[in-house]
C-alpha cells in the first residue's frame, strides 16, 4: 500500500522585510524537515530557499552571495546552519524584545474594535516577545489594553473576583464577555 505524504505549500517570494524573516525561515525550515528527501545537500537546501529572494533588500542579499562566489569561486554559505545565522543576522528584527516593551508602554496595543480574541493573539505575541512572563504584569497589562465596557465588568463581578496574579483566568472572562457581547449584537 502507497503511502499518502501530506500536500505541501508554495512559498510566497521573500522581499527582505524585518518583520517577516521569523516566518519565511520558519517556514523555509519546515518545509525543508517536510520534504527532506527533496535536498540531496546543504548547498540544494540553501539554493532552493534563495529561489525566493527576487526583490527588495533580499534580492540585494542573494546577488552579493552571488557575487562573493563569483569572485573566490567558493560558494560563500555552507550550511543551512551558517544560512539561518546569517538570515537572522540581515532579516530578523534588529531588537524585537525592546520593540515589543516599547510598544506596551503606550497605547497602540490597546484593543480598539478587534475582538478579544485578536487582542488577546497580540498581546500574546507582544509579552512573549518582551520577556514578560510575571503574572501580576501580564494581567495590569491585558487589563489596562482591554476595552473599557469589558474592564469593569470583570472588575465589578459580584462573585469569584479574580486574582490579579491569574492571567490566564482573565483571558478566559474577558473572551467570554466578549462572545457574549458578539452574541448578543448578532440578535
Amino acid at each position: 500500500m502507497r503511502q499518502t505524504r501530506p500536500k505541501l505549500f508554495s512559498f510566497l517570494d521573500f522581499s527582505g522585510e524585518r518583520h517577516n524573516g521569523r516566518v519565511f525561515l520558519n517556514s523555509c525550515s519546515l518545509y525543508i524537515h517536510l520534504a527532506l528527501e527533496q535536498f540531496h545537500n546543504e548547498q540544494e537546501k540553501i539554493l532552493w530557499a534563495l529561489t525566493f529572494f527576487k526583490s527588495g533588500r533580499a534580492a540585494k542579499w542573494s546577488e552579493n552571495v552571488f557575487r562573493q562566489e563569483a569572485d573566490t569561486g567558493v560558494f560563500p554559505i555552507q550550511t543551512w546552519r551558517d544560512f539561518k545565522q546569517q538570515f537572522r543576522v540581515h532579516f530578523f528584527p534588529v531588537n524585537t524584545e525592546v520593540d515589543a516593551i516599547n510598544g506596551l508602554k503606550d497605547t497602540s496595543y490597546h484593543q480598539g474594535a478587534q475582538t478579544v480574541d485578536d487582542y488577546l493573539d497580540n498581546f500574546q505575541a507582544l509579552v512573549s516577545d518582551a520577556g514578560y512572563t510575571d503574572p501580576r504584569t501580564l494581567v495590569v497589562k491585558f487589563r489596562r489594553g482591554l476595552r473599557i465596557g469589558i474592564q469593569n465588568q470583570i472588575a465589578t463581578m459580584p462573585y469569584g473576583r479574580l486574582a490579579d496574579t491569574d492571567p490566564n483566568a482573565w483571558y478566559r472572562a474577558a473572551q467570554r464577555i466578549d462572545q457574549a457581547r458578539l452574541t448578543n449584537e448578532a440578535f
